[in-house]
């Protein structure tokens, strides 16, 4: 089942109903989805391989272009497929008859610590693709600035839609961030190197 970030039109919705009632699988399984996990970092490493090679393949505008339709396929990947599948996280935003514009922001419960859904390489993969590409893509801002910002946007989105989906509303951001700072105050302060 998933769980929907706080507002008012929250409710349990459930991503693949037949593939919770096989999460039997052998702990030994590390990558479930390896397709997933190649085209999750597929996309995005082609895209910043094509934008640094664009004056060698070409000097035209189409290498530019090349690289946006990566990054859009990257973009439609991610949002729509690897986030669900590698680490049970989707967000989206609907719009309702009246015209208001809903985002929608689940994460798919934990049943148990020995039934976990989640491989713990996969979301490695994942969180560190997520994170990594927009990063370089900040660094590589040296030419083409729309290829830069269209690749800082939609992965920007992703990261930003994936981390809420991970710590819910804003209210669980902050309040999670103030009980982290706090545990490493309290530890800092009494020399206890456990953590609760």
């Amino acid at each position: 089942m998933l769980q929907q970030d706080s507002n008012d039109d929250t409710k349990d919705v459930s991503l693949f109903d037949a593939e919770e009632e096989t999460t039997n699988r052998p702990r030994k399984v590390k990558i479930r989805h390896p397709g997933a996990s190649f085209f999750h970092l597929f996309f995005r490493v082609s895209a910043i391989i094509v934008y640094l090679l664009y004056e060698l393949l070409s000097s035209s505008f189409i290498t530019c272009m090349v690289t946006i339709i990566l990054l859009s396929c990257d973009f439609w990947a991610v949002k729509n497929i690897t986030g669900r599948l590698m680490v049970g996280l989707r967000w989206w935003n609907h719009v309702d008859e009246d015209g208001k514009s809903h985002w929608v922001f689940e994460s798919r419960k934990e049943s148990s610590q020995e039934n976990k859904t989640v491989s713990e390489a996969e979301s490695g993969i994942f969180w560190l693709g997520l994170v990594a590409c927009p990063v370089l893509w900040v660094i590589l801002a040296f030419s083409w600035l729309a290829v830069v910002i269209m690749g800082v946007v939609l992965q920007g989105a992703n990261l930003y839609g994936y981390l809420r989906c991970k710590v819910g509303s804003r209210k669980n951001l902050t309040s999670m961030a103030t009980l982290y700072f706090g545990k490493q105050f309290l530890r800092q302060n009494t020399g206890d190197d456990q953590t609760s």
